[in-house]
């Protein structure tokens, strides 16, 4: 049997995972911000390469990538790499989902916060899991306001549907979406596979 499978990112909660992971946290405020960048797309024919939680072999039928998108108007320099980022991403065949970021009345003595992403992702999660388009979603993200997503699909889609998740896994990082009614797979992603599909691009230029 062949499974259809789609990988949903949560980019920002996955970038800071990994430095998060494999930074020491002296560095973390001085490392270049391009150290936890990654292929979205080579993330997913990673996944997909490893199996899961069947046997049944796996085809990926999209990478889906939820990101908070900065104010044109309020911060130029931000958006247009933010842009050019998104494009790459765009040709290497991943849908990219945007939302405006929220600006602080301070900003930019505040910054600017990421509002309705995770509930985008479990939105799509659930509809994806409900209206039979893939066999697995992965979740690519630690962010526990998805764990009712999960939770749901586990109970309302099994077995037509599995909910699997990812992690960034070191001796600073072990965390992972999981929930008590269910064993839900966890593709643990480690250093090395951090390096294999580290994107070094500096978007800013």
């Amino acid at each position: 049997m062949l499974g259809r499978l789609v990988i949903f990112v949560d980019a920002q909660n996955l970038y800071r995972g990994a430095r998060a992971a494999f930074l020491p946290p002296n560095c973390l405020h001085s490392e270049p911000h391009a150290f936890g960048q990654v292929d979205p797309w080579r993330l997913g024919k990673l996944i997909c390469s490893r199996g899961g939680s069947s046997e049944s072999m796996r085809t990926l039928l999209e990478v889906r990538v939820y990101t908070g998108r900065p104010d044109a108007t309020k911060d130029p320099r931000t958006y247009s790499a933010h842009m050019r980022q998104c494009s790459a991403w765009t040709k290497s065949g991943v849908t990219v989902i945007p939302r405006t970021l929220r600006y602080p009345p301070e900003y930019p003595n505040s910054k600017p916060e990421e509002k309705g992403i995770d509930v985008a992702l479990a939105i799509d999660f659930v509809a994806f899991a409900m209206d039979g388009l893939c066999d697995v979603g992965v979740i690519a993200s630690t962010d526990t306001d998805l764990r009712p997503a999960l939770e749901y699909v586990a109970r309302k889609c099994a077995p037509q549907f599995t909910p699997e998740v990812a992690a960034w896994r070191s001796s600073a990082a072990r965390s992972r979406l999981s929930i008590k009614s269910a064993n839900i797979w966890c593709h643990w992603l480690y250093e090395s596979d951090y390096h294999s599909i580290h994107d070094p691009t500096d978007y800013n230029l």
